[in-house]
């Protein structure tokens, strides 16, 4: 019959902390229940048969193939680069199937998803000297996706949807992280359907922050973006070219607004005005200080907010993509249709999730 081997990764949703990741400063999000599904059973040949049906697509990859050369988002010979990096040998064959429910290009990591459901199966099919942790599987993921490709992301996605639950994560070199808890009630994600730019967003922004916070380093060789308060934009953006201005707050503001959203995630009893509040200011900086929404994205978001939603978001790097919505949870059914009639592709209640996990062998 051979080895079977049925891994389950999540979408994710960033709650705090857009932008912020790969500044270093920390973030709060969640794994949500959409997920990529992948199933694998051994083969009598020296290949990896990976089957996509959602994109009518597939790809076959001999187990000797050291992808010397690597193309431009082929996460497949990038996870195999890496595990290999990690002492792992592929030496067997496998049959693969990739499908899911988690929408493509919409802000809720598929990719990364895709991702880690992609290393956790060759850590599992092919054994790994370290244990199978999902810091392990998290990190890995992220030298694949962003480190293999020199892509400008941060590590969210990949230790959100490897750990899975409710996380703070400190997204610097130690990449600490603390569980804050399993659940958030009310939650709606809402598609926009339209694609976002990634890679084209998010090199604009990291370029422009990184480069207000060079120029505060050369007047104030101690400055420290972590321990920033508003006091010192005060003080510095006199020094900062006017298009800087806003890279420079948003980092400092969304960044403190973080910092208030643990305090009130960690608390027994959640205070969901509050912390919709919170996710208010910070989208408003997303909007009108990094621009990174679109229109359909703010009548979706007045939409929420009219029919009765504590707080909603855009979530991911913009420019399309997603919303999330905190309802109470008896409106969910009306504010998802809210988002709807507002111009959405689709709006439906999420739960937060566990993190990748293996199903039966």
């Amino acid at each position: 019959m051979g080895r079977s081997i049925f891994i389950k990764a999540p979408a994710r949703i960033c709650l705090f902390g857009d932008h912020q990741d790969y500044l270093g400063l920390p973030i709060i999000a969640c794994s949500i229940n959409r997920f990529i599904n992948l199933k694998a059973r051994t083969n009598k040949y020296q290949i990896l048969y990976i089957k996509l049906p959602d994109i009518d697509s597939e790809r076959i990859i001999e187990v000797s193939e050291k992808f010397e050369d690597l193309e431009k988002g082929d996460y497949f010979a990038a996870g195999l680069r890496v595990v290999r990096r990690h002492g792992v040998f592929i030496n067997t064959g496998y049959d693969i199937e990739i499908s899911g429910n988690i929408p493509i290009n919409a802000g809720v990591s598929s990719s990364s998803a895709l991702m880690v459901s992609w290393i956790h199966f060759l850590l599992k099919a092919f054994g790994t000297i370290k244990q199978l942790q999902p810091e392990f599987i998290a990190q890995l993921a992220y030298e694949a996706e962003v480190l293999e490709h020199n892509f400008p992301g941060g590590k969210m996605d990949q230790y959100t949807i490897g750990i899975g639950g409710l996380i703070f994560l400190n997204t610097g070199t130690d990449s600490k992280y603390e569980k804050i808890g399993n659940t958030l009630e009310g939650m709606v994600l809402g598609e926009s359907g339209i694609g976002k730019d990634t890679l084209g967003v998010l090199n604009n922004i990291k370029s422009n922050a990184l480069k207000a916070i060079e120029f505060i380093k050369k007047t104030d060789t101690s400055f420290n973006l972590e321990k920033a308060t508003l006091k010192d934009f005060e003080t510095h953006k006199s020094s900062l070219p006017d298009a800087l201005v806003p890279y420079f707050y948003a980092a400092i503001q969304n960044h403190i607004i973080t910092q208030r959203a643990l305090i009130e995630l960690k608390k027994t009893t959640l205070n969901y005005l509050l912390i919709g509040d919170l996710m208010n200011q910070h989208h408003r900086i997303l909007k009108n200080n990094l621009k990174i929404t679109i229109p359909r994205i703010d009548a979706m978001i007045d939409a929420a907010i009219n029919a009765g939603a504590y707080g909603a978001k855009i979530i991911g790097s913009g420019g399309g993509g997603c919303i999330v919505a905190l309802a109470p949870v008896h409106l969910q059914i009306k504010i998802s249709q809210a988002i709807r009639q507002a111009g959405a592709k689709d709006a439906y209640s999420v739960k937060v999730a566990s993190g990748t996990k293996i199903f039966n062998e």
